[in-house]
């Protein structure tokens, strides 16, 4: 799917009003329905929980199809049981990941948020005739149940192709400041009295964008880039030691870097901070 291929109208309108309908049932939830939403986007995790919970579908759904081939898609076969059981294992699994990709999804825009779309609506039509063909497997339509789960994974397959563009191609959730170059060695970025109290100031260091928050006699410095999809924290809201992302609401401690708040699952890069001679320096903190 190339980048200048335009969204269809009826489907960026589908998009605008799930998006609407999922970003206000978190934040009509209030502290509990952030909570749930960290939880979600795999805060807890270090990094999304979605691509984890796939693995069951995937893997049941996988188990089926094959058990389904060997048994000829026959009831009396000793496989049957076991085809069945998956399919049904899958049915939860991908409940779960339904449910944690349409939070991070809910957070996406332009080509990312349209293919993400697509990618949702084929997702949903293969549970649905999943749910189908273990219903048909059950009361005694065997062969028309195999030959829909059959088909439905047909379907998933390409949907999962689609999941990898998300990722390898326009990079979705993943950390957007992985690929900076941050100093590592001691770099002067500023004189310290031109520094305010409480601003988020961006100064660079070694070629890469830093934030400077000066509180009383402490300094933090951040990677002014958010790992959640690259919005700049320097023009977001200062709230306490916590800096918000202007894009979608992620929170960062000033002081460590951790994420506090969603949708990035990746703390923000943090700088040791120094000052010498009237000067601010800056290095990079490893995380390894």
């Amino acid at each position: 799917m190339s980048n200048d291929s335009a969204p269809q109208p009826a489907l960026e309108k589908l998009a605008d009003s799930l998006q609407q309908a999922v970003n206000g049932i978190f934040q009509s939830g209030g502290v509990p329905g952030k909570k749930a939403k960290n939880f979600l986007n795999g805060v807890w995790l270090g990094h999304a929980l979605h691509p984890v919970l796939t693995d069951v579908p995937v893997g049941a759904w996988t188990t089926a199809v094959t058990l389904d081939l060997l048994s000829g898609a026959d009831d009396k076969s000793e496989l049957a049981p076991g085809a069945d059981a998956a399919v049904g294992l899958g049915i939860l699994g991908a409940v779960g990941a339904a449910v944690a990709g349409i939070t991070d999804w809910s957070d996406t825009v332009g080509e990312e948020r349209h293919t993400g779309l697509v990618h949702m609506l084929l997702n949903v039509g293969g549970l649905t005739a999943y749910t189908l063909s273990w219903f048909l497997r059950k009361n005694g339509q065997r062969k028309l149940g195999v030959v829909i789960s059959t088909a439905a994974y047909g379907v998933l397959s390409y949907s999962a192709y689609l999941g990898g563009d998300l990722v390898y191609k326009m990079g979705s959730m993943v950390d957007h400041t992985a690929w900076d170059n941050e100093p590592g060695d001691w770099t002067q970025v500023m004189n310290a009295a031109d520094l305010p109290e409480n601003t988020l100031h961006k100064v660079e260091a070694g070629g890469e964008e830093v934030l400077l928050v000066k509180q009383g006699d402490q300094v933090y410095a951040l990677n002014s880039t958010c790992p959640h999809a690259g919005g700049p924290l320097d023009e977001g809201q200062l709230e306490g030691d916590t800096v918000i992302c202007p894009w979608h609401g992620s929170r960062f401690c000033l002081k460590d870097g951790k994420v506090l708040d969603g949708p990035s699952t990746f703390d923000a890069p943090l700088y040791q901070v120094r000052q010498t001679a009237g000067k601010i320096e800056v290095r990079h903190v490893s995380s390894h």
